[in-house]
């Protein structure tokens, strides 16, 4: 099942006699993948219509005349364009003012510099035979500090090379990796 072109072009129409007109995203495997820093550049929209596919997509005018840009959550198909949606929806909302609580938290999130969040950890200290790390609990913020640090670029480092090979560490960043974590 193919969407047709008319129904989408009537209710673009629409949405489009207001003001301000809206930033037209298709949902589409065929997109550019969609990512932290294209959600940042989308979340400063104004106004933003997700069009979802269904099954084998839509006419392919809807693509090349209707909408502003495909994006895609990744490389692999659903039956339709509604969860990629709801995923870039919830993205950009996470980034407008007001909504995680503190101004600065989308900042301090994976992939807000190319790198994986630092572990976090909650009470009690020890769970089972599961402590958490000492140096937490220390009270020592530029400590903490570097201890968090260290534990975003190793782990970037380790489980994401895509990220890593991006990433321009500083210098500090470049001390921090040749030290073990207890010279931290």
């Amino acid at each position: 099942m193919i969407l047709k072109v008319e129904p989408i072009a009537r209710a673009l129409d629409d949405l489009k006699s207001e003001e301000p007109e809206p930033f037209v995203i298709l949902t589409d495997p065929q997109g550019e993948t969609f990512t932290q820093a294209k959600a940042r550049e989308l979340a400063l929209k104004e106004r933003i219509v997700i069009i979802c596919g269904h099954y084998e997509g839509v006419d392919e005018r809807v693509k090349t005349h209707l909408a502003d840009q495909c994006l895609s959550i990744g490389d692999y198909v659903l039956t339709g364009g509604e969860l990629p949606a709801l995923v870039i929806a919830d993205a950009l909302i996470r980034l407008q003012s007001g909504v995680l609580g503190e101004e600065g938290a989308p900042g301090k999130d994976s992939f807000a510099e190319e790198l994986l969040e630092y572990p976090h950890y909650t009470q009690p200290r020890m769970f089972r035979e599961w402590e958490a790390p000492e140096i937490l609990f220390s009270g020592h913020h530029a400590r903490i500090q570097r201890w968090r640090r260290w534990h975003q670029l190793q782990k970037t480092r380790r489980l994401r090379p895509d990220l890593w090979r991006r990433f321009i560490p500083t210098a500090e960043d470049l001390k921090l990796l040749d030290m073990q974590e207890d010279e931290i």
